[in-house]
């Protein structure tokens, strides 16, 4: 099996580089597992996770705000 080419360092914008993903140790095989399967349903999805984090930052942003001009 062939090894990706390396990207360049001033390539074109929009070049992804490689995620390194870091096993934590776990207490159970069972929890192993879960990790391993967050992370990896995570890497694979890193657009939508970021669409979501940004909409429920703002979600909790516009909360507050009204929150605090209804006191």
């Amino acid at each position: 099996m062939r090894e990706p080419t390396l990207p360049p360092v001033f390539g074109r914008l929009g070049a992804k580089s490689p995620v390194a993903i870091v096993a934590a140790s776990a207490t159970s095989s069972n929890m192993t597992n879960l990790a391993a399967r967050m992370r990896e349903g995570l890497s694979s999805r890193r657009g939508l996770a970021l669409n979501l984090c940004v909409v429920l930052w703002t979600v909790l942003v516009l909360a507050a705000v009204f929150f605090i001009l209804q006191t």
